[in-house]
């Protein structure tokens, strides 16, 4: 089978244990959805979990050189791994469908564009229950971005709110011509306000066995880092997508609600994701020095793992 020059093989094969769809019927979500889903992807380095028959699945970052010439690129260094990465930049049906052909089910995007790598166009807040799946620890989730909706309220601010796909919840807030910095800040001081509202239900603690228990507000996604599109197939049972929700409806859905098998249908021929993200905003300037104070989650945290390190060999 063939659309739009990209061959589409083995569609018959399923596309991963429990997942009880086959390459198929991802290949058809994505193409159902590429309208609404290339917009998010569109002049952003992707990455890309794939799944290959009898191999565990792996992210791609760096495109493999059997890619076609017409797959549009961008070079990034990468710190990680201190060379440069050629990223895919997925702007059309066509690429989208080639990597749905290379098995590629979660799409992850930078928040920042190709023609403006210093420039984010969103701050993240992703809200990550404690242990355990279920409903009742993504009700936990949701009730910790109410809490962000508040504390982005109290500061002037909007966001629009997305299932992961997963287990927890994102919350989006378009920025306009925002440094990294600053933008990191922010997303720092959201986070902190938010826990302020209720201490007993989230927190911002990165290491994991200080949570105790509670919703994990996670503030370091900005940077270089990722996030799982709007729209994206997840690999989990069942194949949930990460799928737009109205703030008034947060509390009365559940991730299993949105699949590759559900999801067009309940969409139409509506956006509701590009609906209900607000217009790029200003970041106050107390909410940026605020943050600023704020040690980053990552360097706090591999500090106080060293210390502790050091602690138990003594």
């Amino acid at each position: 089978m063939s659309s739009d020059e990209v061959t589409l093989t083995n569609l018959d094969q399923p596309l991963f244990d429990g997942s009880e769809s086959t390459k198929r019927d991802l290949v058809e979500y994505l193409d159902a959805m590429h309208d609404r889903i290339i917009p998010e992807l569109r002049d952003r380095p992707l990455s890309v979990i794939r799944v290959l028959r009898g191999q565990k699945p792996f992210m791609q970052k760096n495109l493999p050189k059997y890619t076609p010439e017409w797959v549009r690129t961008v070079t990034m260094w990468a710190e990680s791994s201190h060379r440069d990465v050629s990223y895919a930049l997925c702007d059309d049906r066509r690429t989208l469908l080639w990597f749905a052909n290379q098995r590629a089910i979660e799409y992850h995007p930078t928040l920042m564009r190709s023609e403006r790598l210093d420039r984010p166009t969103h701050l993240v807040l992703d809200l990550d229950p404690p242990e355990g799946d279920g409903v009742p620890a993504f009700r936990q989730a949701v009730r910790a971005a109410l809490l962000v909706r508040q504390a982005l309220t109290d500061a002037g601010l909007a966001g629009a709110v997305k299932t992961s796909g997963a287990k927890g919840v994102h919350v989006f807030v378009p920025v306009a011509d925002a440094a990294f910095d600053d933008a990191a800040a922010a997303t720092r001081a959201i986070a902190a306000r938010a826990e302020r509202l209720d201490p007993a239900l989230a927190t911002t603690a990165f290491i994991r066995e200080d949570r105790g228990g509670k919703v994990f507000i996670d503030s370091t996604r900005a940077g270089g880092a990722t996030v799982v599109a709007a729209y994206s197939p997840r690999l989990r049972p069942g194949v949930p997508v990460s799928f737009p929700v109205a703030w008034g409806d947060v509390e009365s859905v559940v991730p299993a609600d949105f699949t590759i098998h559900t999801a067009p249908g309940l969409l139409g021929a509506a956006n509701p994701w590009m609906e209900r993200l607000p217009s790029p905003q200003r970041l106050p300037d107390d909410l940026v020095a605020e943050g600023h104070t704020i040690p980053i989650a990552r360097v706090q945290a591999m500090h106080e793992g060293k210390r502790r390190a050091r602690a138990r060999r003594t």
